[in-house]
C-alpha cells in the first residue's frame, strides 16, 4: 500500500477494503437505475430517442463539472467526500420511481448523477494514491470483478422482485437507493481517516506531458455514451425486450465480467497498457460495426456482453496515467479528466438522439470511428511508460504547466 496504516488495525479497516465496500455500494444503486431506466422511461413517461438522449445528456452535466470537486476538497477530505457523494446517489435512486414523468425523471437523474460523478472522480484518485504501481492493475481488476459480482446479485434480485414477487419498479428503486444510502452511513461511521502520502494540489492543473491521457479520456467519453445510452435502448426499442429480459442480459454480462476481470490486471502487468488498449479498441470497432446492422435480438444481446468485456479493459488507461503522474497531481488530474471525459458525453446523447430517429446505424458507425481513433492514440503509449517517457514521440518533453487558481 502507498499509505501508512496501523499494523494492529483489523484487515477490514484497510483502505483497499474501503474501496471495495464503496464499489459495492455504488453498484447496488447505479445498477438498479441503469437496469430499469430504459423500460421505466418508455413505459411510464413515454420516452422516445429524443427524451432518453436528453435525460442521458443531463445525467452527464455533473460529470462535465467534476473539476469543482477540487474546491470542495478544501473543506473536506477525499474519502469523506466520496462517502457523502455515494449517499446522494442513493437518495437520487430511491426517489427515481416517485417522479414518473419527463421533468421528474430529469430532476432525480441529475441528483443521482452529482453523487455518481463526484464519487467516481474521487474513487479514481484514491485508488491511484493508495495502491502502488505494480499492485494497482491487480486490485483494479479485482474491484471490477467484485463490482460485476455485485451487479450480478443486484440484477438477479431485480429479476426475482419483478418476476416472482411482482414488485413494481417504483419500489425496487426505493429499496435499492435506501440500501446504498444505508451502506454509506455505515462506512462513514466505521472507517478512520487515512493520511495522504502526497499532499494533493487543491487547484486545477493541466500538464502538457499528460496530453495523451487527456486525448484517450476524451474519446473514451464519447464511445462510452454510445454504449451506455444507445446499446441498451436498442434492445428495448428495436427488439422489444421486457424489463426482466433486460435484467437477464445485464446478469449475463456481469457474470462474464466477474470471471474475466481479475485476469485483466495480470494481463496488463504482462503485456502492458499499450497492447491491452489496442486490443480493446480493435474489439470495440468490430462490436460497434456489428451493432449498426444487427437484426436479431440474441445477436444484439451477445454483442452487448462482448461490449461489456471490452469496456472492462479501460482501466488500463488509469494505470498508464499512474505510471507517468506526479503523486501530488492525482486528485486534480482525476477531476480535470472527468470533465474532459464528459465534454462529448453531454453532447452525444442529445445530438445522437436526433440521429437515432433518422437511422440508428449511424450512431454505432460513429462509435466504430471513435474506436479507430482511440486505437491510433493507444499506439503512442510507450511500452514502459514513466515520467519523461509519456509517449513514443516525446520521451523527454520539458515540463510545461498551466495552473488555474
Amino acid at each position: 500500500m502507498n499509505i501508512h496504516v496501523d499494523p494492529s488495525a483489523p484487515k477490514w479497516c484497510q483502505p483497499n477494503v474501503l474501496l471495495i465496500m464503496m464499489t459495492i455500494s455504488l453498484v447496488i444503486g447505479f445498477s438498479t437505475w441503469q437496469a430499469l431506466i430504459n423500460n421505466f422511461s418508455v413505459e411510464r413517461a413515454a420516452f422516445t430517442g429524443v427524451e432518453i438522449g436528453t435525460l442521458q445528456s443531463l445525467r452527464e452535466i455533473p460529470g462535465l463539472l467534476a473539476f469543482t470537486v477540487i474546491y470542495v476538497l478544501l473543506v473536506i477530505s477525499e474519502h469523506r467526500l466520496a462517502i457523502l457523494s455515494l449517499f446522494l446517489l442513493g437518495v437520487g435512486v430511491a426517489l427515481t420511481g416517485q417522479f414518473a414523468d419527463e421533468y421528474g425523471l430529469y430532476f432525480t437523474t441529475i441528483m443521482m448523477s452529482v453523487g455518481f460523478h463526484y464519487f467516481e472522480t474521487l474513487r479514481q484518485s484514491l485508488t491511484l494514491q493508495w495502491l502502488d504501481k505494480k499492485e494497482a492493475p491487480l486490485v483494479l481488476g479485482r474491484m471490477a470483478s467484485i463490482g460485476a459480482l455485485t451487479g450480478l446479485c443486484t440484477f438477479g434480485t431485480i429479476w426475482v422482485l419483478l418476476e416472482v414477487a411482482h414488485l413494481d419498479m417504483v419500489w425496487i428503486y426505493m429499496l435499492s437507493g435506501l440500501t446504498t444510502a444505508g451502506m454509506t452511513v455505515m462506512l462513514w461511521l466505521a472507517y478512520p481517516h487515512y493520511p495522504e502520502q502526497h499532499v494533493q494540489h487543491k487547484k486545477i492543473i493541466l500538464r502538457k506531458r499528460y496530453s495523451l491521457y487527456y486525448a484517450l479520456t476524451f474519446l473514451w467519453g464519447g464511445r462510452r455514451q454510445i454504449f451506455v445510452v444507445f446499446a441498451g435502448f436498442l434492445m428495448v426499442e428495436k427488439f422489444g425486450l421486457s424489463v426482466s429480459e433486460m435484467a437477464t442480459m445485464f446478469l449475463a454480462s456481469n457474470a462474464v465480467t466477474w470471471i474475466i476481470a481479475p485476469q485483466l490486471g495480470k494481463l496488463i502487468n504482462k503485456f502492458g497498457e499499450r497492447n491491452i488498449l489496442v486490443f480493446e479498441y480493435i474489439g470495440l470497432f468490430g462490436v460497434f460495426f456489428a451493432y449498426a446492422y444487427v437484426s436479431t435480438a440474441w445477436v444484439g444481446v451477445a454483442l452487448y456482453i462482448i461490449d461489456h468485456i471490452f469496456f472492462s479493459m479501460s482501466f488500463a488507461t488509469k494505470t498508464y496515467f499512474q505510471k507517468i503522474a506526479d503523486g501530488a497531481d492525482i486528485a486534480a488530474t482525476s477531476a480535470v479528466t472527468f470533465t474532459i471525459n464528459h465534454i462529448m458525453a453531454v453532447i452525444i446523447p442529445v445530438a445522437f438522439g436526433y440521429v437515432w430517429i433518422l437511422d440508428h446505424s449511424w450512431v454505432f458507425l460513429a462509435g466504430a470511428t471513435m474506436a479507430i481513433g482511440s486505437m491510433g492514440l493507444a499506439l503512442l503509449i510507450p511500452r514502459n511508460p514513466m515520467p519523461g517517457r509519456e509517449t513514443v514521440l516525446h520521451t523527454q518533453d520539458k515540463e510545461q504547466t498551466q495552473t488555474i487558481p
